[in-house]
């Protein structure tokens, strides 16, 4: 099974959180009225292979979101840090 180190409450099983999607793609500014690039955004998912950067949310905990580095192919976690700690562009140790 699958733990995560939440910095607030600890290690917990992945059955507390929720998975929030891809950190690293974006989504279309709000204003953005072009519904393929939405669609893309929503539906449209890569399968990466290896390391792969990922937003959780603890939601039967503290609810806060994180920022999860995550091997895909062993699901070894290399990494967890807050989101609001995080940028969408970053390495391994989350900054």
């Amino acid at each position: 099974m699958l733990r995560i180190a939440c910095p607030y409450c600890g290690e917990r099983d992945q059955v507390e959180f929720t998975y929030g999607g891809d950190a690293a793609s974006g989504f279309p500014a709000l204003a953005d009225a072009d519904l393929d690039r939405w669609t893309d955004a929503v539906f449209i998912r890569d399968n990466p292979r290896g390391e792969h950067r990922e937003l959780w949310q603890h939601q039967h905990g503290c609810r806060q979101w994180l920022y999860v580095v995550r091997d895909t192919v062993t699901h070894a976690i290399q990494s967890v840090v807050p989101a609001r700690d995080a940028s969408p562009a970053a390495g391994a140790d989350g900054r």
